[in-house]
Parts: C-alpha cells; sequence; structure tokens
C-alpha cells in the first residue's frame, strides 16, 4: 500500500486532519486499533473554541453541530454561595463557543470520511512507524484478517494519543517531557436530564470543585473532584447527586433535575507536554504530545489547533513545494499548547482543593477569584483564553 500521509489513530483529530487533506486533494490512510463502534463509545469532551467551529465548518462537517450544537456566550464561576457571569461576547468582540459533544464530532467526521471515500482501517494490531529521520518513512501492520501489511508513505501524523505508539517510536534522547500530576481527579456523570443552567457553571467549594455542564438541551453532564484513590463503583447515583448539590450555590441545586446516570468514570488529572513536537517525517498531534486538565475545556481544542497547523503546514508543502516549514510545525504549535496548559494550570490551582486546611493557598485561591471577577481585565483574561486564543501562523 502507498499513500501521501498515513495517520495513525481515528480519532476526532486523525478524522479532521484526514478529511482536511481529503479536500484538498491530498491522499491519506487511516490506522485504527480499536473498531469505529469503540471509537464513537468514548465520553469526551463537549465545549468546542471559536477555532475549532471555524475548522470544522472548512472541513464541510457543520451542518449538524449548527442545527443541533449550542452557542454560548458566557460562562459562569460559583463561589462563597453566589455566581458571577464571564460574558465571553462581549468581552472579546463576538466570539462563542459551542456546546456539541466530542462522540458527535466523531460521528460527522466519520460519515464525511466514508461519503469522500477514504480509507481508514479500522481493528489492526502492533502499528509500527519505520525509517522516520529519512526520506522514505512506512508503517508495518497486522490488519484484522491477521496479514502483516505495509504502508508507505511521505509523512506520518501521531493522532494516537497518550497511550499510543507514535511519541514513544521517538528516541529518548531527542524529546523532552514536562509533566504535572494533580493529586486528585473527576468523577463524571452523564444523564439524560435537562441541564440546570443555561451555561456551565464551574463551583469552588470547601468541599471540593464541581462542574455543571451539558451535551444538549436534555443531557447534562456533571463533574466533581474526588481523590485519586476513589473507585467508581462506590459512588451511586444518589451519593452523586446529593454532593453535587452540597457543592453548588443553593439555587442552582434548588433547580438540578436528578435521575439515573448513562455513564460514570472518573479521570485523573494531569498537565503534560512533549517537545519537540515532530522527529523526521514524524508530527505528533493532540494527546500524542500534550495533555491539559479539563479544567479550561482546552483538550479536544488543542488538538484541533494542531490539526490546523499540521493541515496548513501539508497543503503548502504539496501545492507550492514549502518543505523549508517543516521545522516550524513544532515551534508553531508549541506556541499556543504552552498558554493553553497556563490557563489550564490556572483553572485548576483556582477552583479546586488541595488541602483538608484553611492554608496560605486556600487564602490565594479566594484572592484570586475576588479580584478577576471584580475586574474587567480580570474577567478579560478568562474570556479571552476560554473562547480561545488566535491559532498561530506558521510563517
Amino acid at each position: 500500500m502507498k499513500t501521501q500521509v498515513a495517520i495513525i489513530g481515528a480519532g476526532p483529530s486523525g478524522l479532521l486532519l484526514g478529511q482536511l487533506l481529503q479536500r484538498q486533494g491530498i491522499d491519506n490512510v487511516i490506522l485504527e486499533r480499536r473498531s469505529g463502534e469503540y471509537v464513537l463509545g468514548r465520553i469526551r469532551a463537549g465545549v468546542l473554541e471559536q477555532g475549532m467551529v471555524d475548522l470544522l465548518r472548512e472541513a464541510g462537517v457543520d451542518e449538524r453541530m449548527d442545527a443541533e450544537g449550542l452557542p454560548h456566550d458566557g460562562v459562569e464561576l460559583a463561589f462563597d454561595n453566589r455566581r458571577v457571569r464571564i460574558d465571553l461576547a462581549g468581552l472579546t468582540g463576538g466570539k462563542q463557543v459551542m456546546v456539541y459533544g466530542q462522540t458527535e464530532v466523531t460521528r460527522d467526521l466519520m460519515a464525511a470520511r466514508q461519503a469522500t471515500g477514504g480509507t481508514t482501517l479500522y481493528e489492526v494490531d502492533d502499528v509500527q512507524p519505520h525509517d522516520l529521520d529519512t526520506e522514505c518513512p512506512y508503517v508495518t501492520f497486522v490488519d484484522k484478517h491477521g496479514e502483516t501489511q505495509r504502508l508507505d508513505c511521505d509523512y506520518v501524523a501521531g493522532c494516537d494519543g497518550y497511550h499510543g505508539v507514535s511519541r514513544r517510536t521517538i528516541p529518548k534522547d531527542r524529546i523532552k517531557e514536562f509533566e504535572r500530576i494533580y493529586p486528585f481527579g473527576w468523577l463524571g456523570l452523564l444523564s439524560d436530564t435537562p441541564p440546570v443552567a443555561d451555561e456551565l457553571i464551574y463551583a469552588r467549594h470547601e468541599r471540593g470543585f464541581a462542574l455543571c455542564s451539558m451535551r444538549s438541551e436534555t443531557r447534562s453532564r456533571y463533574y466533581l473532584q474526588v481523590p485519586l484513590e476513589e473507585k467508581v463503583e462506590d459512588w451511586s447515583d444518589e451519593r452523586f447527586w446529593e454532593e453535587l448539590k452540597r457543592r453548588v450555590p443553593e439555587d442552582v441545586a434548588a433547580k438540578l433535575v436528578t435521575g439515573p446516570s448513562l455513564e460514570k468514570s472518573i479521570a485523573p488529572l494531569r498537565s503534560f507536554v512533549v517537545e519537540p513536537m515532530q522527529y523526521g517525517r514524524l508530527f505528533l498531534v493532540g494527546d500524542a504530545a500534550h495533555i491539559v486538565p479539563p479544567t479550561g475545556a482546552k483538550g479536544l481544542n488543542l488538538a484541533a489547533s494542531d490539526v490546523n497547523s499540521l493541515y496548513r503546514l501539508l497543503v503548502k508543502v504539496y501545492h507550492e513545494g514549502r518543505t523549508d516549514l517543516i521545522p516550524n510545525y513544532s515551534r508553531t504549535c508549541l506556541k499556543r499548547i504552552w498558554k493553553a496548559e497556563r490557563f489550564s494550570w490556572w483553572m485548576t490551582s483556582m477552583l479546586h482543593k488541595f488541602s483538608d486546611e484553611e492554608d496560605f493557598g486556600s487564602r490565594m485561591q479566594q484572592a484570586e477569584l475576588d479580584y478577576v471577577t471584580g475586574s474587567e481585565a480580570g474577567l478579560t483574561t478568562i474570556a479571552e483564553n476560554y473562547v480561545g486564543l488566535p491559532y498561530e501562523p506558521l510563517e
């Protein structure tokens, strides 16, 4: 087999890159070790930055998003039993975020790829890139029939996540990892209940952080900060709802509609970045190169900004012969990534409980919240970062 760009991973970043390249006449093959049903079953993010929304429109997969997604002009911070609304649109010149689940983004991209005839090979095993530091890289894998295959290509895009093979292929002396592990996780519950508010509510409470989010007008997603040693099976639906009511303002708790969970899971929180994000003709994209705590709603959106940079780079390579731009990929992506890492770290540090004691850190959290919510400059800082900073140009 031969293609121009081999894409490892059929999550939203791999599918979005494939769709954008396909529309520019750049041939690509996507390899995925899981089944399509498994990929669709992942419960993930649901808040899309303005830049990602625009990129999905450029990819021609915006019809259902625009019909069913929920544009949001604001977001709320809750603390001391009160709520402060951040006017995203008013503070950023009209920019918004879109609430539209990652599962639905993936579904739309899968349908678009099938319609364009792009090749996606699911349930492949033992995927391994080779000769990445030469002009003739290739990828070997075992297909679902047990046959070993070779895919020759010009470039490899590693869109296979934190645990994928792409980053592990790079020699350890050629990359550096930066990481912070947080001492808690998020217990998430998905339910077919109407959201408690029209916009997301990020709540700081002495018992721990809580988030009220949604996937649609009839499906809600809620989160609680819990210790890392907690187990999902110890949290009944009733226990979850009661704890959530304790952590949100009284007027929010009074309106909360509860119901049986569709899914519950605990996600650990970490900040992680690898530099550089490329090795030879391999480019790392999304979670393969960086992880952010979900507090800033940046994970999927950062992957989209990587896709934007790589897509525009490859268009210039194939349409204009601009191979001189290839070394710019990592530097371009990392400028935006570190700013998003800072915002996610800052939001996490400001809103979560780190100690059972009233200490210096908790007083700083309170002072930070009082300042940013009482200052237009502080509110603007949150708004600009939340809707998404501009994509970095390649040149």
